[in-house]
């Protein structure tokens, strides 16, 4: 969908999105993802408002990041948990920044997470699940969760089976320090727009039949799904977060075989 020109995000000379070098470019940037949810919103029939829109921070600079803080930005997203733990470290001054851990995890970067985040999007071991529940309790922390789901049947992607789903979350309430909100996704990689929209399709339908026994203390009004390059179709199949990266921050030097592992190397400016 053509953006605006008030509100169009800048390009490089390869047709990249642009890294923003002022607080200015990053609020134009925002501008330009709002205004690109809230036209998907208006052909969905949807308010605006019921979509947060995630921005995904990862391999970006400091400097960066404050840009995105000082633009309004009050919650980061990051892939790699060590990377995100440096981050926080060293923006210790903004004390009202928040941190979104959205890749996988392994058991012994759990403590990690525990320390600092407030918000973990990809839950599918329960033995992830206990680690985490087990050092949270110990820090006196909370940590709200989305469950992932592999709705695209790609063996290189991490995440639950559909299958699997229902049974996860009846064991869930157990672990009292995480806060489940909903369900997450990542979508097929692929130019065909039908495919990519089968992926959020299935994940809102599947969300819909297990809001009919989920357990008490489990939330699943919240779906994470879409990323720079299909987000739009996700905000029309219902998405209430969208995680948007290089749409907001600039095109990423690596592929996304470098921060999601099993990715194709050949499709680099999705997020």
């Amino acid at each position: 969908m053509p953006e605006s020109s008030s509100t169009q995000t800048s390009h490089d000379a390869h047709g990249r999105y642009a890294e923003p070098s002022s607080v200015d470019d990053f609020r134009r940037n925002l501008a330009a993802v709002q205004a690109r949810i809230a036209a998907a919103c208006h052909r969905a029939g949807r308010d605006p408002q019921m979509v947060r829109l995630l921005p995904v921070s990862k391999t970006k600079s400091e400097a960066s990041l404050r840009l995105a803080y000082a633009a309004g930005c009050r919650m980061l997203g990051e892939n790699k948990v060590q990377e995100a733990l440096g981050k926080w470290e060293a923006m210790q001054d903004l004390a009202d920044l928040q941190w979104s851990v959205i890749g996988h995890l392994q058991t012994n970067k759990v403590k990690l997470v525990a320390r600092f985040a407030s918000e973990f999007q990809a839950l599918d071991s329960l033995r992830v699940a206990e680690a985490l529940d087990r050092r949270l309790q110990a820090e006196g922390r909370s940590l709200d969760i989305f469950v992932q789901v592999n709705t695209s049947g790609e063996t290189s992607k991490y995440g639950l089976a559909p299958e699997q789903v229902s049974g996860f979350i009846q064991d869930l309430p157990a672990f009292t320090a995480l806060r489940v909100r909903g369900l997450m996704t990542l979508a097929l990689f692929s130019s065909d727009v039908e495919r990519v929209r089968q992926c959020f399709m299935l994940l809102r339908g599947l969300r819909d039949r297990l809001r009919e026994s989920a357990p008490a203390g489990v939330n699943l009004d919240e779906l994470s799904m879409g990323m720079s390059g299909d987000f739009e179709i996700a905000v029309e199949e219902g998405a209430s977060v969208v995680r948007v990266g290089q749409a907001l921050f600039g095109a990423r030097p690596m592929p996304d075989s470098h921060y999601w592992p099993g990715e194709p190397s050949t499709e680099n400016h999705r997020r």
